[in-house]
């Protein structure tokens, strides 16, 4: 027998009936900070019990009729000359595009991240204009216990813990299956936020085994189809949604708890204004929405370890053996490869097996190490990653000789994939490709991982180059990519990862060769703390394009830790740092609002991933 899935019936959300004596306030769907407060419109008797918090509606402003958002209603009588008022002249449509408990969160995310509210209220909506779908039948569900049973209960009582962290090397789905199985039997719904599309279709395709048609995945489809599926999953009760960050935003019914997979990834934060993070918004939707938020992958982030409740360590093998390879050892001239990896490729080739070479997704690495005693080279000042510059690009410090030797020529790490090819094509002949290629020897970056196969041998050519970048979260970015290289390795006794390396002390090589994360981010969180950095205190980077006047953020600058300005042509780059930054946001409003009248490009990032 189906279980019959309707939605809510069509009215205005947001409190008391309506009546034309009601007054809407609406943002303006206009991106600019100036009109984060919004504007007072009448609701005209056309519309009276059909506006409410959430509806997009058409307003006047400044002579023309433009889309906006209304955040609140009220009575007319509550309001100054009401008859002064101008009307709503239509409402888009009949579904609300984010909810009144949303609307904190919301707002919080247009705070934290200096964005217009517009900006922020408009990621919830859909491509299209939503349209309310056809009732939905679906059949019956079974629930499978597993280690995420318990929260799901709680959470279907109303109980959900603190943000809960999950850690495991596989097995990722049916966790996944057996949270959301008990969940949706009581027409509660999900989210799962993957990386990236490539993910998202994979972990659908494998919740539907069980799942079935409750599974809705939000990938690389056409604007139609997203609107359908944003329309479903906001009217319909007890599914499964799966899709990339946008789905965070989204006003999923009955929304009782929210799956994060592997939130440290780049693709978990918008790298256009607003910059959030999809584990930040939906930490703060979770405790306003009181539902239940669950992070997934093998290695926490930082952030996730100082705030989780609760870790749970799901048994077995986070990712396969990891073998460090000492390059300082290596006679001058052995090129990229080690003897080791030679040896270990030419023996695992040879029997058939299959090998990863993994290297950085640039050309070059930004950073150097000596060429006489292979040391490398940091900022003497902030100990950043710097290139073969004479000047640190974090802090302008001048670099000077080797801190070891006292050297002067340095070589920059790390290297294309065309001449790692090169390099293995010597030893295997045509062998060796791209992972599109599909060889038996594959050569790929970071972009490349979530299309690699399972092989018998990875080997990381140079990973020094990750972890000493110039953004103070390099080491912690660095252990959450290799353990993400090291899983790509078989679960057998005679596959590994081999790291190639010239700092073997380095505590991120030390936690991949344990197998245990744990020990590193908790001596990384100490480090944190120390120096006032995330989640500790705060980091924003600001960067304006179109002038060479360094003194444009003088004014909000005054009171607190800045690096910089770099200039680069016509664009300059400030880094803030402090323990908390909230007034020299609020500040800082004022100061974007006023360059971008100034037809400036301006962008602000906080807690930046890249430098």
């Amino acid at each position: 027998m189906g279980i019959h899935r309707a939605g809510p019936p069509t009215k205005a959300s947001g409190g008391a009936p309506l009546t034309h004596n009601t007054v809407a306030r609406v943002i303006p769907d206009v991106p600019t900070l100036a009109v984060d407060e919004g504007f007072s419109y009448l609701i005209p008797e056309s519309l009276a019990g059909r506006v409410g918090v959430g509806s997009i509606v058409r307003v006047p402003l400044a002579g023309r009729r433009v889309r906006g958002y209304v955040i609140g209603l009220e009575s007319a009588s509550e309001i100054e000359q009401p008859d002064k008022l101008k009307e709503v002249r239509s409402l888009s449509s009949d579904l609300p595009v984010f909810t009144e408990r949303m609307l904190d969160a919301l707002r919080w995310a247009a705070g934290y991240y200096v964005a217009p509210l517009a900006r922020v209220l408009a990621k919830t909506a859909p491509p299209n204009l939503p349209k309310r779908p056809p009732p939905f039948v679906s059949s019956e569900v079974e629930s499978v216990e597993g280690p995420l049973s318990e929260l799901a209960r709680n959470a279907l009582d109303g109980k959900p813990q603190k943000t809960v962290q999950v850690m495991a090397g596989t097995g990722w789905t049916d966790l996944i299956r057996g949270a959301a199985g008990l969940l949706i039997r009581s027409e509660r719904s999900v989210i799962v936020v993957c990386p990236t599309v490539a993910e998202t279709a994979r972990l659908s395709a494998g919740l539907r085994q069980g799942l079935g048609d409750l599974v809705v995945e939000v990938g690389e489809q056409s604007p139609a189809s997203v609107t359908a599926a944003w329309s479903k999953a906001a009217t319909t009760g007890g599914l499964v949604v799966v899709g990339t960050m946008r789905v965070v935003w989204w006003p999923i019914r009955n929304l009782s708890m929210a799956i994060m997979v592997e939130e440290g990834r780049p693709g978990m934060k918008e790298r256009q204004s607003p910059t959030v993070a999809a584990s930040d918004l939906a930490r703060v939707r979770a405790e306003c929405e009181g539902f239940q938020l669950v992070k997934i992958g093998r290695v926490p982030t930082l952030r996730s370890l100082h705030e989780s409740t609760e870790v749970i360590r799901v048994p077995g093998r986070l990712w396969a053996p990891v073998q460090i390879v000492n390059r300082t050892e290596d006679p001058p001239g052995q090129g990229l490869l080690s003897e080791q990896a030679k040896s270990a490729l030419a023996g695992i080739a040879g029997r058939g097996g299959r090998v990863f070479f993994f290297t950085h997704r640039r050309g070059y690495a930004p950073a150097a190490r000596c060429v006489r005693c292979r040391l490398l080279r940091s900022c003497p000042r902030c100990g950043s990653r710097p290139d073969h510059q004479a000047t640190c690009a974090r802090c302008g410090a001048n670099l000077g000789k080797c801190s070891g030797c006292g050297g002067t020529r340095f070589e920059p790490l790390g290297a294309a994939v065309g001449r790692v090819t090169e390099d293995v094509r010597r030893l295997v002949g045509d062998a060796v490709g791209s992972v599109e290629e599909a060889r038996q020897v594959l050569v790929g970056t970071e972009a490349d991982l979530v299309a690699v196969p399972q092989v018998d041998l990875a080997v990381v050519v140079d990973g020094d180059g990750l972890v000493r970048a110039t953004n103070y979260r390099a080491a912690e970015d660095a252990l959450g990519l290799l353990a993400r290289v090291a899983s790509t390795v078989r679960r057998n006794g005679r596959a590994r990862m081999m790291l190639q390396t010239a700092d073997v002390r380095q505590p991120v090589y030390q936690a991949l060769h344990r197998g245990d994360p744990i020990t590193f981010l908790k001596d990384e969180l100490a480090t944190r703390r120390s120096l006032s950095l995330p989640p500790f205190g705060e980091v924003v980077l600001v960067e304006v394009v179109g002038t060479e006047d360094t003194s444009i953020l003088d004014k909000v600058l005054e009171d607190v830790l800045v690096y910089g300005p770099s200039v680069e042509n016509n664009r300059l780059r400030w880094m803030i740092q402090g323990d908390d930054l909230t007034d020299f946001k609020l500040d800082l409003r004022d100061t974007v609002t006023g360059l971008r009248r100034r037809n400036l490009r301006v962008r602000v990032d906080v807690d930046p991933r890249e430098f």
